[in-house]
């Protein structure tokens, strides 16, 4: 298999893990949760592997379009902020579901939605290269919206957020960026660099193996506890993608760029908030996770729609 073959099955991969996981999870459970510990080493190879293939020494370039980047802030975190207070504020008595669903429905994806965006015939160069600006704006606002949205309802530690970013992000970027510098000057290091560009579907569907196989007994286990929480993803799920052709349209963005910033507003960074959530106070922190991982679920079925829909739509 070449790896254009393989990253042109991504989407079969991914879900045959998801079905794999959750049958895992369920059958074996006691053995699943031990994959917990595995989450965060998980996610930052996947994030190493994805911050390789962004041409940071090429960036200028790839955020020379001013109104693609102006549209993709614009909708991720101005309309889709606005429209993430007005449907959780019925959330204010489950305050464990409150703090989950504000984590992940705040902090647009980083990772996926690369492969999603190609499906759905959008700009996925663009997305790609625009990774570090959405990057960053997440990292500066995500305290802020939660300050703002969450009030003294849930006791938040800035120091488990700020280790979570530091071993996620930071410090997968600083390597990524330390590889590309170096590969431009060192055989071997290129050799690594190329090496480590089959990696980021392999990556992604240990991600999804680890992180949906050791916390699925909990979504099952509080599944009507959850249930405040589903309305909630399935309006996201109809209304951000409206939020992203908004933005797309009020920047006037030809058809693959507007699909680029749709499926940006409507995919969001549930793998990487995870363990946020679950460095959450002991009391809300395993419903907190829950209702990350519900997101999860609920938005990979809203992709295949996204990539039927959003084509026909955005024209």
């Amino acid at each position: 298999m070449t790896r254009e073959q393989l990253e042109t099955r991504q989407i079969p991969i991914y879900f045959a893990v998801v079905l794999a996981a959750v049958t895992f999870g369920l059958l074996a459970s006691d053995t699943a949760r031990l994959l917990q510990a595995v989450i965060t080493p998980a996610i930052a190879v996947l994030m190493y592997a994805m911050f390789l293939q962004i041409p940071f020494l090429d960036l200028r370039q790839g955020l020379g379009n001013r109104r693609f980047i102006a549209a993709l802030l614009l909708a991720n975190f101005l309309l889709v902020p606005l429209l993430v207070w007005a449907i959780t504020r019925g959330l204010g008595d489950h305050p464990a579901i409150l703090v989950g669903a504000l984590l992940v429905l705040l902090t647009p994806c980083i990772d996926y939605v690369v492969v999603f965006t190609h499906i759905g015939k959008g700009d996925a160069r663009l997305t790609l290269a625009a990774t570090p600006v959405l990057l960053l704006a997440q990292l500066a606002l995500l305290p802020l919206y939660l300050a703002l949205m969450l009030g003294d309802n849930v006791p938040l530690a800035i120091t488990p957020f700020v280790e979570a970013f530091v071993l996620l992000i930071v410090l997968p970027l600083a390597l990524a960026v330390l590889t590309s510098a170096g590969a431009r000057r060192s055989r071997r290091v290129s050799a690594w660099n190329s090496a480590w560009a089959w990696l980021p579907v392999p990556a992604m569907a240990l991600v999804l193996m680890v992180v949906i196989a050791s916390q699925i007994t909990v979504v099952f286990d509080d599944f009507e506890r959850l249930l405040p929480v589903i309305p909630v993803y399935l309006g996201f799920m109809f209304a951000a993608p409206l939020l992203g052709m908004l933005a797309a349209r009020l920047l006037r963005l030809p058809a693959s760029e507007a699909r680029a910033v749709t499926f940006s507003a409507a995919t969001r960074n549930s793998l990487v908030v995870l363990p946020l959530a679950l460095a959450l106070p002991d009391e809300v922190r395993g419903l907190a996770a829950a209702a990350v991982i519900t997101q999860t679920l609920v938005e990979l079925l809203s992709e295949l729609v996204y990539v039927r829909v959003v084509p026909r739509l955005v024209r």
